[in-house]
């Protein structure tokens, strides 16, 4: 089967726009709902390898991991479900109660607020990659929405590095100060609501169709916004015929967008990264780091994440989403299958390195940074771009709603299982996450159209194109745009 690598519309809209001040301000304030989320996903795991907080509320993880000898299988030393219940709680409901966790004097209280906390994480989720997609003018749409990545590369930084310090408050407290600090992101957050101006689209949505043409006007920069707007007033007429979103999104004309937007955020997750991201300080320390050494590995990996990240959004735009997606899945592959070997030549199937030498150690974190990178300018970023700008408006609320739910669902999976996972599969998990990148990778190349430089409401005629895919898409621009058919579902 021919590969999918068809580039941008030729012949396609061209609408008229610049990067104005305003959107890009607009689009940075937006992009704080990341922070939130990049907190938590950071500061899970640097508490969870501090020894007052395992104390207080895992003694047996602590009483297992401050006994075990380092001729003991090492892969097990973490391996609680008790232990990954507190991380993946979160995403069971992906702010309100983020002053109340810091204050918990029992498991059930850290588990119930993190609960809660998710579903202030998963509202932003939902609704900042959409937003930016809306508002940003489609050649810079790729770069302005990656800032959501970007904002929670910058929250997992801040929470390693105030991981690290906290860690050595005396009196063990320092625990609650990482928790009880997403209060800060927060508030950020519900700040930057209060301010935010309603995108085009949503006032078109509503009827308000001067007042959307005003602040298109002013978004874009231009003296002439006709095309466009004309355009989305056809998309929200056409929307207006769609009485049952979810029903619609099942049938044949949006099949290509409802695999990518199950397929892509599942694939997001089994690349391991959120391995990598909750539980780099324990994973450090079952390969044999101290626990300050392994606070500082995380806050290494972490940096890497942020300015790789800023590589991504310099140039999604230029080279293309495809390119980024398979480079960054290849550089993610066979970094797994390095690492892997090394700790299977090292560790073996008992779990016990003997002595870790300096270059082992340093090598084994420069290969992390390596594979951190990857995801950092690949399928971080784009895990939530493309799925935001392929749907056409009348099904993309819900459709970004089976998005964000099928990333949280796989995330708390990971997050449950992984010390399990690697109690049982030992070095064989690297190689677990390196199949699925494979798997992924091949599933991009084959049947992912090229999304650079498509206008989002023009965003149909990729798939009419598309070798594959085109079979399942109505030919007729208008009910492709939204018209219902009765196509079978």
């Amino acid at each position: 089967m021919a590969g999918g690598g068809i580039g941008p519309t030729k012949g396609g809209k061209e609408y008229p726009g610049k990067l104005t001040a305003r959107v890009l301000l607009t689009c940075m304030v937006a992009a704080t709902g990341g922070l939130i989320f990049g907190y938590d996903l950071g500061v899970s795991g640097g508490v969870t390898s501090m020894d007052s907080f395992l104390k207080k509320f895992f003694p047996e993880v602590y009483i297992k991991e401050s006994t075990i000898k380092p001729s003991d299988d090492q892969y097990c030393k973490f391996d609680s479900q008790k232990l990954t219940l507190f991380t993946s709680s979160l995403y069971l409901a992906a702010r309100v109660v983020s002053l109340c966790i810091n204050c918990a004097q029992y498991l059930w209280m850290l588990v119930v607020g993190r609960i809660l906390l998710g579903f202030g994480i998963g509202c932003a989720n939902q609704s900042v990659p959409i937003y930016v997609s809306e508002v940003a003018p489609y050649k810079y749409r790729g770069a302005l929405n990656m800032m959501f990545q970007l904002s929670i590369t910058i929250g997992i930084l801040a929470a390693g590095v105030i991981n690290y310090f906290f860690a050595e408050i005396k009196g063990g407290w320092g625990w609650r100060l990482s928790l009880g600090g997403a209060a800060v992101p927060a508030i950020m957050i519900m700040i930057g609501a209060l301010v935010l101006p309603e995108t085009p689209n949503s006032l078109v949505e509503r009827g308000k169709n001067e007042e959307a043409k005003s602040q298109l006007l002013k978004i874009r920069g231009v003296a002439n916004v006709d095309e466009e707007f004309d355009d989305l007033v056809a998309a929200s007429d056409a929307s207006k015929l769609v009485k049952h979103p979810w029903e619609t999104l099942l049938t044949k004309k949006y099949r290509p967008q409802l695999v990518f937007a199950l397929a892509i955020p599942a694939f997001q997750q089994l690349t391991g990264m959120n391995v990598i991201t909750f539980y780099a300080p324990v994973l450090f320390k079952t390969m044999g780091f101290g626990s300050s050494a392994s606070l500082m590995s995380t806050v290494i990996t972490n940096a890497v994440n942020a300015v790789a990240t800023l590589v991504s959004i310099f140039t999604v735009d230029k080279v293309g989403r495809r390119t980024l997606f398979i480079e960054g899945g290849a550089q993610m592959f066979l970094t797994q299958v390095i690492i892997g070997i090394a700790i299977a030549v090292k560790f073996g199937v008992s779990g016990n390195p003997g002595e870790l030498s300096k270059g082992f150690v340093d090598g084994l974190l420069a290969c992390i940074c390596v594979y951190v990178a990857g995801f950092a300018w690949s399928w971080g970023p784009l895990g939530w771009l493309v799925p935001s700008e392929i749907f056409p408006l009348e099904v993309r609320s819900a459709a970004q709603s089976i998005n964000v739910a099928t990333n949280m669902i796989f995330t708390f999976v990971i997050a449950q299982v992984f010390t399990t996972m690697l109690c049982h599969l030992k070095f064989g998990l690297f190689f677990f996450f390196a199949f699925w990148v494979l798997i992924m990778n091949i599933l991009i190349y084959k049947y992912l159209p090229e999304t650079k430089g498509v206008p989002i409401e023009d965003m149909h005629t990729i798939w009419q194109k598309h070798p594959f895919w085109k079979k399942y898409v109505l030919q007729d621009k208008g009910i492709a745009m939204g018209k219902e058919g009765h196509d079978d579902v």
